[in-house]
């Protein structure tokens, strides 16, 4: 019988779980390394604070009717852009077909398009480094922050703006001929979007990149990163997404192992639930949701209502969406303007964790939000805006919503305020905590249950799996692997 292969048939690469120790490693070797080879601290400051002298963006607020390229369709009163493209602001009705809670209407931001939130990694002096973009986007209250190499949508790096090209979008639009470390299609906030999801990708490059880069590029260890993480306001939402989908499973022999977070990022370590009942349990929970969604014209949205200046809930709660007039030196196109949702209040997002067996478990809701594909996503422990609850009882989603709010200081790993995505969002605040539970773990109920670290980091290679709140407090917890608590004026002390 002839040989079915053929000679020259290319050999097998080496073993998948033998690649991803060694990736796994070598982002634990990046993530205690504190100073960069290709930007030193001193540097990174100057370079930091002259870009937040310099880029410099002027935001103000005009009527929804003084929106120029946006207009109110016809018969709907959907905010939509002229070309057909970017987003558009309408109505969304949900209501639970079973009966089990009451329905509401909102406005929503509806973007099919999925964008790109991409990194760039590369080596140097041993240690792999990230390019980190400095961005001033119009609804970010502090101006620049760090976000991705490239954090733009389709309509943005296709230039429907007729605006600059994004620089480095080639190396996710090629991907193939990278290495990949991470590529999972995400959602972003299912409260404020309805089915918008961005490509998270992270790319390694070798000589096709050089060291210097743009003068809003520099580059940066997980260290660094990590430590900026501590700091109120720094790395904005789309630079902690990305992160957080980051390999940290798996990592093997050699692979330091000094802190309770590194060696809960181990798959052999265990965990409370198998990885396949937390999955059967999430299926069951999506498959029994009653929420049906449609949507309905943004004039019709009951319990809103539309003046010149704004779209706002009757009772002042929730959000408002705005009109702004944006004129930016440092941005593919230098003036624009475009509506905008602007939170009431700041938020609290939280995670309950503890070590059961000697492993780092996070508390996870599996919350239902409207704008999501799948409608159930894990959620962080605790995740909304207290202002809206101004009554007891709260709704059984914030049941631990005291727990963290009363926390003693000692308790507190993680304790810092960050912004959402400014690009969508004005002023858009979050408190983020992260609270050692010492009670006993039995705790769980219908919609919370004990997750490993490293089953979060296994659950971030695909999709759908943990909402945009989730990612980020993903993101902060790997920034405790080198044994520390932050605080958000980046001050660090050790951990217990």
């Amino acid at each position: 019988m002839a040989d079915v292969f053929p000679a020259t048939a290319p050999p097998l690469g080496p073993p998948d779980r033998q690649s991803a120790m060694r990736t796994a490693a070598r982002l634990a070797e990046s993530a205690l390394a504190v100073e960069g080879v290709a930007t030193g601290d001193r540097e990174f400051r100057d370079w930091y604070a002259g870009r937040v002298r310099d880029d410099v963006a002027e935001v103000r607020r005009i009527a929804l009717d003084r929106l120029s390229g946006w207009r109110a369709e016809p018969g709907t009163g959907n905010l939509v852009h002229d070309s057909g493209r970017f987003f558009s602001v309408e109505g969304l009705a949900a209501e639970d077909v079973d009966g089990g809670s009451p329905g509401w209407e909102q406005p929503v931001i509806r973007q099919p398009e999925i964008g790109i939130l991409g990194l760039v990694a590369k080596e140097f002096g041993g240690v792999l480094h990230f390019l980190m973009q400095a961005k001033n986007e119009p609804g970010n209250h502090n101006g620049v922050q760090l976000s991705p190499t490239v954090q733009a949508t389709r309509s943005n790096y296709s230039r429907v703006h007729r605006g600059a090209s994004v620089p480095y979008v080639e190396f996710f639009q090629q991907a193939g001929r990278h290495h990949v470390l991470a590529d999972s299609l995400q959602s972003e906030q299912g409260s404020w979007f309805v089915g918008k999801r961005n490509r998270n990708i992270v790319v390694e490059v070798g000589r096709e990149v050089e060291v210097e880069a743009g003068e809003s590029f520099r580059w940066l260890t997980l260290g660094q990163i990590h430590r900026l993480l501590a700091e109120d306001d720094v790395i904005n939402m789309d630079a902690r997404s990305v992160l957080a989908c980051l390999p940290f499973g798996g990592a093997g022999e050699g692979a330091p192992a000094s802190t309770a977070v590194l060696r809960s990022c181990v798959e052999e370590t265990g965990a409370l639930h198998p990885t396949g009942e937390i999955l059967s349990w999430l299926a069951g929970l999506r498959a029994g949701s009653g929420l049906a969604v449609r949507r309905v014209p943004l004039d019709e949205v009951r319990g809103w209502k539309r003046t010149e200046e704004c779209v706002a809930h009757e009772d002042g709660r929730f959000f408002r969406v705005i009109g702004v007039d944006v004129r930016a030196a440092g941005r593919e196109v230098r003036q624009w303007t475009q509506p905008l949702i602007e939170p009431v209040a700041q938020g609290v997002v939280a995670f309950l964790v503890a070590e059961i067996g000697g492993v780092v478990h996070a508390l996870v809701n599996a919350r239902t939000q409207a704008g999501l594909i799948d409608k159930v996503e894990l959620a962080p422990t605790v995740q909304c805006v207290p202002s809206n609850y101004p009554r007891a009882p709260y709704p059984p989603q914030l049941r631990f919503l005291d727990e963290v709010l009363e926390a003693p200081a000692e308790r507190v790993r993680f304790d810092s305020r960050l912004s959402e995505e400014g690009g969508r969002f004005h002023h858009a605040v979050n408190r983020y905590l992260i609270v050692d539970w010492h009670g006993d773990h039995r705790i769980e109920d219908d919609t919370f249950r004990w997750v490993a670290l490293h089953q979060l980091a296994g659950l971030l290679r695909h999709g759908h799996y943990l909402n945009i709140e989730a990612r980020s407090l993903v993101a902060c917890l790997h920034s405790l692997a080198g044994g520390t608590r932050a605080t958000g004026t980046g001050e660090e002390v050790p951990a217990r």
